[in-house]
């Protein structure tokens, strides 16, 4: 039963809840006397209504629900309850959610996705209180790096992923110079920062990068700077609405005539569309997940996409619900919600779904996924609205992901 509650939370909130399933033997019986109030409460906390809620929002809430419902509806004989709030983006909005889920609504797990200094802040809270935090949303890589906590897990990608991905694949392809078109706050400027370490290592250059603040609607004076640096590689380092405004002036100003590559870091499907393949079509970018990459991910996303008005899947989204069901199937194996020993069950135990085949999670909390390189399709080669890419290529985790020995994460180098 899916019910409205609100008065509780900050923002918009709703409960999935489930019947209570006798226990089928003794043995069951045991297991369930671990779980704390006889239910698993876990909390969806991210931009429901504004800037990026197209990415993760609501969509985030029905991965989550279908993993809910896919693992059987209980754990251990025990109901699961599903709350969610809108954090508006604002970190005092979140951070006064969260700590009311820690010290009243008595949530065991925060499923999240939001800006940077949100993201770190709960992370931080989520350590205090001994509760799991699962990352689908948030791209910073202090998460698993300065920022680190033994109880949050990176599940889909960061700042150092999408763009080594990208500049892997790319230099590869022999692209020696590159032009910087760059959001200004955390998240593009992280990610500038690494994609140009990468270039550098590769041999490449960056001849060029201008900054635009969020929400900026006029690109202008950028685009032309990009077209004027003969730059082989053209990035937009931002995403949502800033990367759809940019790319079809881009457009305009005839910058995806072949002559270069356009690429970003955190392109999803709907922003492609919220452009248009006439605009994006040869466009070039890693992506941890497309749905139509192989027949598990379709099957998923096409039951997906009937719950979310016919709109396909972002890989915010789907690994919303590989975060939620690796989770339930710790606390299953676990026989408790007890955080520690379900964060320990869930760094033991490979993550296995419809995206992920045997990927682990290593010891500072990053699930060690591959990526793909994608080229958006021509609009004569989509067959349908959401065939939009060709999968190019498949990057190993360890070339993709910062090592471990690099990420400064400091429960790990206490610990050695």
């Amino acid at each position: 039963m899916y019910q409205q509650r609100s008065g509780r939370v900050l923002g918009a909130a709703v409960r999935l809840g489930a019947a209570i399933a006798g226990a089928a033997s003794l043995g069951t019986t045991a297991l369930a006397q671990g779980i704390s109030d006889d239910v698993v409460r876990i909390g969806v906390l991210n931009d429901q209504s504004g800037y990026f809620s197209t990415e993760l929002g609501n969509g985030a809430v029905i991965a989550a629900r279908m993993a809910i419902e896919d693992f059987g509806g209980t754990v251990n004989g025990k109901k699961i309850d599903l709350i969610v709030a809108d954090d508006q983006n604002k970190p005092d909005v979140g951070m006064a959610i969260a700590r009311r889920w820690m010290d009243v609504e008595k949530v065991d797990a925060i499923l999240g996705g939001s800006i940077s200094p949100l993201a770190i802040a709960v992370s931080g809270l989520m350590r205090d209180k001994q509760k799991p935090y699962l990352i689908s949303g948030s791209g910073t890589a202090d998460l698993t790096g300065k920022a680190c906590s033994p109880m949050s897990i990176q599940f889909v990608y960061d700042t150092y992923s999408l763009p080594k991905a990208a500049v892997k694949a790319l230099s590869e392809q022999g692209k020696k110079t590159w032009f910087f078109i760059t959001v200004d706050y955390g998240f593009g400027t992280q990610m500038q920062e690494d994609a140009t370490r990468f270039i550098e290592a590769a041999g490449g250059k960056v001849v060029g990068a201008i900054k635009h603040p969020l929400g900026a609607t006029d690109y202008s004076s950028h685009l032309m700077r990009a077209q004027a640096s003969g730059a082989d590689v053209v990035v937009f380092a931002n995403a949502g609405p800033d990367f759809i405004n940019a790319v079809k002036q881009a457009a305009e100003y005839g910058l995806n005539d072949g002559n270069r590559v356009l690429t970003g870091f955190g392109v999803t499907p709907n922003m492609v569309l919220g452009v248009g393949l006439e605009a994006t079509q040869g466009m070039q970018f890693a992506d941890p997940q497309y749905w139509n990459k192989d027949e598990p991910s379709r099957e998923w996303s096409e039951r997906f996409m009937k719950q979310n008005g016919g709109r396909a899947p972002t890989y915010q989204q789907a690994g919303s619900y590989s975060a939620v069901m690796h989770y339930l199937k710790a606390v299953q194996a676990a026989g408790t919600d007890e955080g520690p020993t379900v964060m320990a069950q869930m760094k033991a135990t490979p993550i296995n779904d419809f995206s992920m085949k045997d990927v682990h999670i290593r010891e500072d909390g990053q699930a060690m996924r591959p990526m793909q390189l994608v080229q958006v399709k021509s609009p004569a080669e989509s067959k349908s609205r959401y065939d939009i890419y060709n999968v190019r290529g498949t990057l190993p985790a360890e070339s993709v992901w910062r090592p471990l020995a690099e990420g400064g994460c400091g429960f790990i180098t206490a610990g050695k």
